[in-house]
């Protein structure tokens, strides 16, 4: 079974993403997990510009098969000292063990013709790291989210394949799932789509000044929460809701309204509105 890239699972991949949310206790793991990615991300991107995706998938899915571990195949996981051993076997088909792990990554995506998609919109990613690990889920338990995907988040409790075929109703995924780190991502700046925000109807909540911390303000706090989760509700703007008015905030409320928050330094300098 292979799924197409409707419409329909396109409304339901941005719809999930938009509102998705890290499970508090989750929230040092998810930061240990962005600080990898960007940290290797070079290595990254030089596999990734040889196959034409973007780097953050194919850190991500490195992440999800192999733990981050550059001594394992980006197909699965198992050790770079042989050829594939379980599903994908045998791969890559040429060459002589031990392999780079650039060698095996780009086999893998070539593997999947990863090189002949191109959409890479945040439902693109989303469709592709769900094909990537499999339709079991959809086709088998659609009552459960992939946890590839949504493990550690609100979305996703219990349920998964414990081995190829093998499935629990009551195993939790122990790995955070590839949209909610990309989640984080986003909400941290580390990546951006390529769909721009489009207003929705009603008007801002009240607008804070810039702050560099929380307030002890209840007030003032919720007020920006208040905002943050407003900014939220605009396609591709992915603000972390941590009462903070910032940089990340002021930035993305400039996206929404074309300015920045009151008292954000950059509002002050004349070049920032052409950049």
């Amino acid at each position: 079974m292979s799924l197409s890239l409707t419409q329909a699972l396109r409304d339901e991949y941005v719809r999930l993403f938009e509102t998705c949310r890290v499970r508090p206790e989750r929230n040092r793991s998810i930061a240990q997990a962005v600080d990898r990615l960007v940290e290797n991300r070079e290595r990254y991107r030089d596999v990734a510009a040889r196959q034409g995706v973007p780097w953050a998938f194919v850190g991500l899915v490195h992440q999800m098969e192999a733990g981050g571990d550059f001594g394992c195949h980006l197909h699965n996981g198992d050790p770079l000292l042989a050829r594939t051993v379980h599903v994908p076997a045998g791969r890559p088909r040429r060459g002589s063990p031990p392999f780079t792990w650039e060698e095996s990554a780009v086999d893998a995506l070539a593997m999947k013709r990863l090189n002949r998609h191109t959409d890479w919109s945040l439902p693109g990613l989303l469709y592709q790291f769900e094909k990537y690990n499999g339709w079991g889920y959809r086709r088998f338990h659609p009552g459960v989210l992939s946890p590839y995907l949504w493990s550690f988040s609100e979305h996703y409790d219990r349920g998964k394949y414990v081995a190829d075929g093998r499935w629990s109703d009551t195993a939790v995924s122990r790995q955070a799932g590839a949209a909610v780190i990309l989640r984080r991502m986003a909400e941290t700046g580390v990546v951006a789509f390529d769909e721009g925000p489009v207003p929705r109807e009603g008007a801002a909540p009240l607008v804070p000044r810039y702050a560099m911390r929380r307030s002890s303000k209840a007030e003032t706090l919720a007020g920006v929460e208040a905002l943050q989760q407003w900014l939220n509700s605009f396609p591709s703007l992915f603000v972390k809701v941590d009462g903070v008015a910032g940089p990340r905030t002021s930035m993305a409320f400039r996206f929404a309204t074309g300015h920045y928050l009151p008292g954000d330094p950059r509002s002050d300098d004349p070049r920032s509105e052409a950049n």
